[in-house]
């Protein structure tokens, strides 16, 4: 069987399976995260809670892609990476969807999306170095270059998750986006004689809606303040990793800094379970077949 044709189904589970149980570390924090996985969806679907199953499900499928994607790509996250990106998934659908911490819970939302600029730059960092083919050629890039790809990246990501999360309440009346209760408002609209001044309105202790009060205390910021305040700390988050970076590839990763925990590197062939799968199966194969 050529290694550039689409391994058998018995051959990838294989590789799967030595793959989830190459890291003590990552093997036992994914256990525990599916155990509790499991224990959550069986509590949703008793209660008839079929959306929040549907989450269950899909995080179900999600905590096997850092190792799917390891044994596809042939390439090795390192154990810190794996977890975080676990966790994230974790605290993202279970924690924030199904047990609403989104709502309950301040900051979760901004503290994720932290997160999710330092682990996307890290992605966009790492791809510059995985896909160039001469290995020895990758640090003799501009650093600076090396850390402005991962700035760049996180911040595309960031930009396009919120137009997913725009367009998702925009055609679905979702609440992707969610609202901000503020005192003031600013804005030309109210300006009665159009001509571009910026009318102030201070102290807002309630907002009527066709003369019902929301009773919130304050006017209700549609979207935009969660979606700034979302790419500001995406932005953050992308800084602190091209920094780290930065200082890793410049020393041709030798010096130790954060960002060498989160940087995949090439599968050595020890550790390609993919490709030793394979050659069992080769060799298992009798003769004149």
């Amino acid at each position: 069987m050529s290694e550039k044709k689409r391994p058998d189904r018995k051959t990838f589970r294989q590789a799967m399976g030595k793959e989830l149980r190459e890291h003590k570390s990552s093997f036992l924090v994914f256990s525990i995260l599916r155990v509790l996985v499991i224990v959550t969806l069986v509590r949703q679907i008793m209660l008839g809670s079929y959306e929040s199953a549907f989450f269950c499900v899909l995080t179900l499928a999600l905590l096997y892609v850092p190792s799917w994607l390891q044994v596809k790509l042939h390439i090795e996250l390192p154990p810190a990476l794996e977890i975080t990106i676990l966790c994230f998934i974790f605290a993202a659908e279970i924690l924030g969807e199904v047990n609403a911490f989104y709502v309950v819970v301040p900051n979760w939302d901004t503290m994720l999306h932290t997160l999710n600029g330092f682990l996307a730059a890290a992605v966009g960092f790492s791809m510059v170095i995985l896909l160039n083919d001469n290995e020895k050629l990758t640090f003799e890039l501009s650093p600076f270059f090396l850390a402005l790809v991962a700035f760049c990246f996180s911040m595309t990501i960031g930009v396009l998750w919120e137009f997913f999360e725009f367009s998702m309440d925009w055609f679905f009346h979702t609440d992707m986006q969610k609202d901000t209760i503020v005192h003031a408002i600013h804005s030309v609209t109210l300006d009665p004689t159009n001509s571009n001044k910026v009318v102030t309105i201070h102290n807002i202790q309630d907002v009527a809606v066709n003369g019902s009060s929301l009773g919130l205390g304050g006017y209700l910021d549609i979207g935009i303040i969660d979606t700034m305040k979302d790419l500001f700390v995406n932005f953050l988050g992308a800084v602190v990793f091209s920094v780290t970076g930065f200082f890793y590839a410049r020393s041709q990763g030798k010096k130790k800094t954060p960002a060498q925990n989160f940087v995949p590197s090439r599968k050595s062939a020890d550790h390609d379970y993919l490709r030793q799968a394979r050659q069992s199966a080769q060799e298992t194969v009798p003769p004149g077949r």
